[in-house]
């Protein structure tokens, strides 16, 4: 199985459609939520290498992106492989 993390913020509509769409795919994921804590913020920009917004998306330590990434990787086939 995969190991998939998300760098989330509580209030972000686009970081609970994109863990919609990994619970809809049956997927387990570690959710890292970043909601005032300046430390994560920064590994997560860190590992991004630049973006700062969330969510930020990680399938076995590869960098996917936001949600829209996320959701153009289902559409092309490319993420269930992943999985």
């Amino acid at each position: 199985m995969a190991k998939i993390e998300i760098y989330t913020k509580a209030t972000c509509p686009y970081c609970h459609r994109a863990k919609a769409l990994l619970n809809s795919k049956g997927a387990a994921f570690e959710e890292i939520a970043i909601d005032g804590d300046a430390d994560k913020r920064e590994k997560m920009i860190a590992r991004t290498g630049g973006p700062s917004t969330v969510p930020q998306i990680f399938i076995d330590g590869q960098h996917i992106g936001g949600c829209d990434d996320l959701h153009a990787l289902d559409a092309k086939g490319g993420l269930d492989p992943l999985l």
